[in-house]
Order: C-alpha cells, then structure tokens, then sequence
C-alpha cells in the first residue's frame, strides 16, 4: 500500500494555513512535513497530533492506496 497526503494539502489550503503554520500548531518537525511531502510513512501518533491540531479525523488527512507489489512506497 501507498500513501498520499492529498487530502491533508487540500485541508490546509480550505482552512487557509500552510505546511510551516501546520507544523507549528501540531508540534512537527520539519522532517516530518518533509515526509509527508514525498507521501512517505508517518507515525500514528504524528497523524492523530495533525488530526487534534486541525480538528479533523485521519480519513481527513491520509487515504492508502494500493499497489501492484503490497509494499508501502512513495508515489
């Protein structure tokens, strides 16, 4: 399975912040954001911080794709 943060940009965008400002409320590093950006893998616990800072639920954020080989890869 892959990931896409898709869903997370396109928040951020309707609540007019931006990665740097997402960083900052949800108490990120920037390596994550960096991360999220090549729709790498994060941890449960970075997604349910991003989900208390934004008010929102992680279906919100994140959607799993599928891929040919079953490994999580960036897309």
């Amino acid at each position: 399975m892959a990931v896409s943060y898709n869903r997370l940009w396109k928040l951020l965008i309707d609540k007019g912040l931006n990665k740097s400002k997402l960083g900052k409320i949800a108490g990120l590093a920037p390596s994550t954001i960096s991360k999220m950006g090549r729709n790498e893998a994060i941890s449960m616990d970075t997604m349910l911080k991003i989900c208390k800072a934004l008010d929102c639920d992680i279906g919100d954020i994140v959607e799993a794709l599928p891929d040919s080989m079953g490994n999580i890869k960036a897309i």
